[in-house]
């Protein structure tokens, strides 16, 4: 989402992608075959890609019948492709080129891993997939999560870092996408020597076992603990009005505190830009008619242009 706003700017970008998933059709190839898990690449280099329209929509194509069902043909794509290259890094290369994409997509490690939960009361449950579909970690609570086997970065990772003139965290599920990059080794000590302003975009809500009632303070907290220094310069935190329906259709579901909100009760050394970033909620639906609280990659990608224009 971010990626498809900033590629419209004359900026060099590189995403660094977590290699934890393990859900739908990337877990049963991961299984299967062997490969690493292509659908968080394929999301980016299908943002990041200046090809036609139809060639995204079929990189996001997904098979609903058959052998195939569930199936995205662009996870099948880039998993012939590593295939035929002898290697995940290299397929991604050739995708790139395919898909002439503006910037590069880098997988933060180059192997394979498996993430722990581990819950408050001791239980380890295995795999990022059952992040949003196991009742117990909703039910007892995530106390933290860890990577197996302990890995070290992919170091293009590593250099992407340290040549950024602006590092970007998020948006994204926080256990899920942002949590599993830092935990690999040698990307927290990338991001403590930078000399990068980094920017770290709020979370917009709150999910039940995992992050019940944080606020922007607790993901900021969170960040820096894990960085192993204060290192978050600036925040986007969204000030737009969210349609109190929605709202209390979240509550519902996620608990009281759903929405991530500035306390405002500490001093911090990092400074807090409210601005509109998310999306009209009559834009944010889905095939159902289901309205959620998204963020706006254009609204969100201006943003992050302001900030680069003053460094």
């Amino acid at each position: 989402m971010l990626l498809a706003g900033l590629k419209k700017y004359p900026v060099n970008l590189s995403a660094i992608v977590s290699m934890a998933d393990d859900g739908g059709s990337t877990g049963i190839l991961r299984d299967e075959l062997g490969v690493l898990p292509p659908g968080d690449v394929r999301q980016c280099l299908v943002a990041l890609s200046d090809s036609s329209q139809i060639m995204r929509e079929l990189m996001n194509y997904r098979f609903d019948n058959g052998t195939l069902n569930g199936h995205s043909f662009g996870n099948l794509f880039l998993s012939a492709l590593e295939k035929i290259k002898g290697n995940f890094l290299s397929g991604i290369e050739e995708a790139s080129r395919i898909l002439n994409i503006r910037g590069e997509v880098v997988p933060v490690i180059n192997q394979a891993v498996r993430m722990h939960i581990e819950l408050k009361n001791g239980e380890i449950i295995i795999g990022e997939n059952n992040l949003d579909h196991n009742e117990e970690i909703r039910k007892i609570g995530l106390k933290k999560i860890f990577l197996k086997p302990s890995v070290s970065a992919n170091k293009k990772a590593v250099e992407k870092i340290k040549e950024a003139d602006l590092i970007i965290i998020g948006p994204g599920d926080y256990y899920g996408s942002i949590v599993p990059n830092l935990l690999v080794r040698d990307i927290a000590k990338a991001l403590k020597n930078s000399r990068a302003k980094i920017v770290y975009i709020c979370n917009l809500t709150n999910k039940k076992g995992q992050t019940d009632g944080y606020s922007l303070e607790t993901y900021v907290d969170g960040l820096n603990t894990l960085i192993g220094l204060p290192r978050i310069d600036l925040v986007i935190a969204n000030n737009g009005k969210i349609d109190p329906t929605l709202i209390a259709r979240y509550e519902k579901r996620e608990g009281k505190n759903s929405i991530v909100k500035e306390t405002g009760e500490k001093s911090r050394n990092y400074e807090v830009i409210n601005t509109t970033v998310i999306k009209n909620t009559k834009t944010a639906t889905t095939q159902k008619g289901q309205s959620f609280i998204r963020h706006d990659s254009e609204k969100l990608a201006s943003s992050i242009i302001k900030i680069l224009n003053k460094i």
